[in-house]
């Protein structure tokens, strides 16, 4: 896995470790600008939003790993306070690089934790961007893969005896509608392959998609665990502004679920691109200067890099 992350010599990015709740966390970041961090998903650490990273503009853009995920230590998220623990760490994260108030960019699972965190501390964040569908959001349904994984038993039993290939990964991405962009990024599918076959990432992603999904999931889609659901009337208070970025083959929704979303928002705004659950494969240049300018507007001060070495 480290060996992955070595591709990022001679690239604008750069990378670091921090320390939030005692536990080292894996950071990318790069540019000079308003602060964005930006939280991935299950399945593919920061380094699979390089498509997206290196092209953002006029921003300065945090990528941490999340517990447990890429090149981070686990962390204690323990199954029945989830959603409180996940907003803990991104209050504990956003203090160990002295943001106040950035762009919180979520995508799927870190999706839903900037919109839990968004929730409960509007006033740290400025502005919000779901980069596709976040899970347990109304209207929304689990994809079949997130459905194995999480029902107990079942998901370990596949991980142990079908762990991923280049093959199975094409698979995954075609089910979750990018089986037509997932073939440009080789070098991603080799980090999604090495992910998959690090049992301490494996186990984070089967814990937290168990976390959320109810266990006869099988056989009900829509069934995520009630606690954890961000609801209607949570929406129609969410205070930022919010950019819900969705593709036209989202497996979690359709287009007619993330536009009823984005009427809930008080200032929400929704773009339709042609894509499945990850977006910026295909539509990387397009997404950059989206977000980019999301997050830039209304900026008048942009924020100096940190005065240390990468």
């Amino acid at each position: 896995m480290h060996a992955l992350y070595g591709r990022l010599d001679g690239s604008p990015l750069t990378r670091r470790y921090i320390e939030v709740d005692g536990r080292r966390v894996h950071v990318i970041e790069g540019g000079v600008g308003p602060p964005v961090v930006v939280l991935h998903g299950t399945g593919g650490p920061a380094l699979f939003y390089r498509p997206l990273l290196e092209r953002l503009t006029g921003v300065r853009v945090f990528a941490p790993d999340r517990p447990g995920q890429g090149l981070s230590d686990p962390g204690a998220l323990p199954r029945r306070r989830f959603r409180e623990a996940a907003v803990a760490w991104v209050a504990g994260l956003l203090d160990t690089l002295e943001l106040h108030a950035p762009t919180l960019v979520g995508h799927s699972m870190g999706g839903l934790w900037s919109t839990w965190f968004a929730l409960a501390n509007p006033e740290r964040v400025s502005r919000l961007v779901l980069l596709a569908g976040a899970p347990a959001l109304p209207g929304e349904v689990a994809p079949l893969p997130y459905r194995v994984m999480g029902t107990p038993g079942l998901g370990r039993l596949v991980q142990r005896m079908a762990p991923p290939t280049a093959a199975s990964t094409v698979r995954f991405a075609t089910m979750v509608g990018e089986g037509a962009t997932i073939g440009d990024h080789p070098d991603l599918i080799e980090l999604l392959v090495a992910t998959g076959r690090d049992p301490v990432a494996a186990t984070t992603d089967r814990n937290e998609v168990r976390a959320v999904l109810a266990p006869h999931v099988l056989l009900v889609p829509s069934a995520f665990r009630r606690t954890f659901r961000v609801t209607e009337d949570e929406l129609r208070v969410l205070k930022p502004p919010t950019l819900m970025i969705w593709g036209d083959r989202e497996p979690l929704g359709s287009v007619d679920v993330a536009r009823a979303l984005a009427d809930l928002v008080p200032d929400g705004r929704l773009e339709v691109y042609p894509a499945g659950h990850a977006p910026w494969l295909g539509n990387g240049e397009r997404l950059a200067m989206l977000v980019s300018a999301f997050a830039t507007e209304g900026s008048t001060t942009p924020a100096a890099p940190p005065d240390r070495e990468p």
